[in-house]
């Protein structure tokens, strides 16, 4: 039994992400799923629909979505230790995305994983880059938090651009951009990431977290 193979005292690292409804009488909802994953097995799932009463605006997206997540973290009976989430932590133009407002108003490590760069700029183009490869992403004139002037000072590196996965003989997946969200260093988040892909692109926590979404939402149409 696979279960009984786990180590009981491994961490508990928890994907979060999130499908949205639209009623045809009502307005959006999100729903959120959390799964919990401890040595590498799922321990347990969770759901929950919310109502969104706020639109997508870039870098307010945890005014948005934030509270859905909480309903989803609220909903799980497994304590994280690490929680990731689908959107950036410290790529943001505040250094304050997603993922920190839910990794400080729950006081739990935090890592944001982005399909899209936010902000800021990469030390190297990140076009066609082999599996493995990454690089640092520091803040520039748009992180109105930060000090472009010291743009080659480690402490603004707010981020990574990290490939998890490459097809080898036409290199058209794009790269992830891993940042820190709370009580996590920049090095350290693109780590984690990097340890927690298993052959695909996103990070197993949030693939299992975005398919376990989708199937709470085909259940609740």
């Amino acid at each position: 039994d696979v279960h009984k193979r786990q180590d009981p005292d491994a961490p508990v690292v928890v994907g979060v992400d999130q499908a949205f409804l639209t009623p045809e009488d009502g307005e959006d909802e999100a729903v959120s799923a959390a799964v919990a994953i401890r040595d590498g097995v799922v321990v347990e799932y969770a759901s929950a629909i919310t109502p969104l009463s706020t639109p997508y605006v870039p870098g307010l997206l945890a005014f948005r979505e934030g509270e859905p997540i909480l309903a989803a973290l609220d909903a799980l009976d497994a304590e994280p230790d690490l929680l990731v989430c689908d959107g950036s932590g410290r790529i943001h133009f505040r250094e304050a995305g997603l993922a920190t407002h839910v990794g400080v108003l729950l006081d739990v490590p935090s890592v944001g994983v982005a399909k899209s760069l936010l902000c800021g700029e990469p030390d190297d183009p990140t076009d066609e880059r082999p599996e493995g490869w990454r690089t640092p992403i520091r803040a520039d004139e748009s992180v109105g938090t930060a000090d472009p002037s010291a743009a080659l000072d480690d402490a603004l590196v707010i981020g990574h651009a990290v490939q998890s996965r490459q097809y080898p003989n036409s290199r058209r997946v794009n790269p992830l951009y891993v940042s820190p969200g709370h009580r996590v260093s920049a090095e350290t988040a693109v780590d984690l990431v990097d340890a927690l892909c298993a052959g695909y692109k996103l990070p197993e926590p949030t693939r299992l977290a975005d398919a376990s979404a989708d199937v709470a939402k085909r259940q609740s149409e």
